[in-house]
């Protein structure tokens, strides 16, 4: 899900993930030492391996896997199929979810990976031997306690599956809690499918209430209508929210007076895109972002929201159900104009939040009903959100330099009382 901007042009994220981090540093006056730490990935692994294709061909892919700290408990991150994955998004987002971890205060550090291949020609059998092939090449830093890959652009419950049993078999027995969203049958948790969305409305309904601005009648543009954004519209539909926008990679429907999801849903499942669905206006992804709206969520990409086109952006509220959404330069003009962002590594936490939830089911083998999981899942996005928004006024600060303060100050203070070894 692409915005206008062509990959190449694209600030670089993790460029954007280390200005983020030196802003709320200089505010905690983290010493030299902690920051050289704190900045730089862990480990990063870059694995080049074959894979035989359906016409017995051989082709070469590259994959990743990054860790960026893990003092606070294994590294937990997402695998991600693009064509346009580098070690740089994958250190960016690998960075970006040991803050996630830290912000919501679970016991996991951050991790990413990411094969650099679009996976949509690929038939199924080549998707699976490319899957097994890439988590055999990085089974030397995966493992329950170790490193605990998940779902993440391009990749499913299915893909999960492949890598557990993968990883299995080379153990001799089932290890189920190696990765997280896999499918319930072998071992996989309630709500987590739709924990991502949940979570954002979570935040949503703190955050409408702090501005006094009521979901009902409120009027949402999603950017992304995946598995967080299509399932963030039917939510805030059922809350009686209006979806004026909703984009994907083939562009935007626009209708002011609002989009019916379940006839959107079934367009996109008979044509491939939202583009087109009756009553509704066409749009580019990159004007979308910019319709009059009270609410907007990204649920794409890194890089979307820049300085460039930021002020243009009408929303009083933005909320990042994807990672790294908008740019240090866009944050500077939503602060001076007073646009609330509630930032990535609060508002899209819940879905590592649930993943957190799906290993302690897996390694205790005792599971928990949908309700459980909610309720668990309610008080630790309210406990964070309120964490990070009393910060924020304490501070005279945004939201996102908050969350950053309050997980980079955690992983300092794990990484100090460890100490250096040896």
């Amino acid at each position: 899900m692409h915005n206008d901007v062509p990959h190449s042009q694209r600030p670089n994220p993790y460029h954007v993930a280390v200005a983020q981090f030196e802003a709320a540093a200089d505010r905690l006056h983290l010493d030299h030492g902690m920051r050289a730490i704190l900045r730089e990935p862990k480990r990063e692994l870059i694995v080049h391996f074959p894979v035989r294709m359906d016409d017995k061909s051989l082709r070469m892919f590259t994959g990743y896997r990054v860790q960026h700290n893990i003092n606070r408990g294994p590294a937990k991150g997402g695998i991600r199929y693009d064509a346009n994955v580098t070690l740089d998004e994958v250190k960016a987002l690998a960075m970006w979810m040991t803050w996630k971890c830290a912000v919501v205060d679970i016991p996991f550090g951050g991790g990413k990976g990411g094969v650099t291949v679009d996976p949509k020609p690929l038939s199924l059998g080549e998707l699976e031997r490319l899957t097994r092939r890439y988590a055999t090449e990085i089974s030397i830093l995966i493992g329950p306690g170790s490193d605990i890959p998940a779902p993440d652009v391009n990749t499913t419950p299915q893909i999960m599956a492949w890598i557990m049993d993968t990883y299995s078999m080379h153990q001799g027995y089932s290890v189920p809690a190696v990765v997280t969203g896999k499918p319930l049958a072998i071992g996989g948790s309630e709500g987590r499918g739709d924990a991502t969305a949940t979570g954002v409305l979570e935040c949503l309904k703190i955050a409408s209430a702090d501005l006094k601005m009521p979901l009902r009648g409120a009027r949402v543009a999603i950017q992304g209508f995946g598995n967080a954004g299509a399932i963030a519209a039917e939510l805030l539909a059922a809350e009686g929210a209006r979806i004026v926008a909703i984009a994907d990679r083939q562009g935007a429907a626009y209708d002011e007076s609002g989009l019916d999801i379940d006839a959107l849903t079934k367009h996109k499942q008979e044509t491939g895109s939202v583009v087109g669905v009756a009553g509704s206006q066409k749009l580019e992804v990159a004007e979308m972002l910019e319709v009059p709206c009270d609410i907007l969520i990204p649920a794409a990409v890194e890089g979307v929201l820049t300085g460039e086109n930021a002020p243009r952006v009408q929303a009083r509220v933005i909320v990042e159900a994807a990672n790294g959404p908008t740019t240090p330069e866009a944050d500077a003009v939503f602060a001076a104009r007073d646009v609330l962002v509630i930032p990535d590594i609060l508002a899209n936490a819940a879905g590592v939040t649930v993943s957190y939830f799906e290993w302690v089911q897996d390694l205790q083998s005792f599971f928990w009903t949908p309700e459980e999981v909610g309720e668990k899942l309610s008080l630790v996005m309210a406990r964070a959100y309120a964490n990070v928004a009393s910060l924020a006024t304490k501070e005279e600060c945004d939201m996102r330099t908050a969350a950053q303060m309050v997980a980079i100050r955690r992983v300092a203070e794990a990484t100090q009382l460890r100490g250096i070894y040896p």
